[in-house]
């Protein structure tokens, strides 16, 4: 039950991030909020494809998750237009 709850708080916690690195590619906090939680399976799975080991730790989880929400803000934005 607490890694489920890790997670979710890192997913948020990732949203939030990407939205403030997306300079006007953000939702809105709570839409940010909402794709980072999906940002952390999409980042894992991006490293995964790339060979590329995230990290362990908080740290490395949120990294992770981060790239993940950026990038589905990004692809996302595309759509808002």
């Amino acid at each position: 039950m607490e890694g489920i709850l890790l997670s979710l708080l890192i997913g948020c916690l990732a949203g939030f991030c990407a939205g403030k690195l997306m300079k006007g590619g953000g939702f809105g906090l709570l839409m940010n909020i909402i794709l980072g939680l999906f940002g952390g399976l999409v980042g894992g799975w991006l490293f995964g494809l790339l060979g590329i080991e995230g990290g362990g730790g908080l740290l490395g989880q949120l990294g992770t998750a981060i790239v993940g929400a950026v990038v589905i803000l990004w692809v996302a934005s595309f759509f808002k237009k």
